[in-house]
């Protein structure tokens, strides 16, 4: 028997544990239409991991800068 390729398609509490969030707030995002996109199978609502990368890499809020007292710039 061939095993079946793993599915993309990962539930609402897969998709929260792959995320670190708590189910609660992926719902409450969907809700207000924040959040990585999801589909519909039917009832059921899923999230493709692809498009959940995608969410997460743009959430990305960049590098923090030194405090001002410990730049290079402030050795002068």
């Amino acid at each position: 028997m061939v095993k079946p390729a793993a599915s993309p398609f990962l539930t609402v509490e897969e998709t929260a544990e792959y995320l670190r969030m708590k189910v609660s707030t992926l719902d409450a995002m969907r809700w207000r239409h924040e959040g990585p996109t999801f589909r519909k199978h039917g009832a059921k609502v899923l999230y493709h991991r692809d498009d959940l990368d995608l969410w997460s890499r743009s959430q990305h809020v960049g590098e923090t800068l030194a405090p001002a007292n410990d730049r290079a710039d402030n050795d002068r």
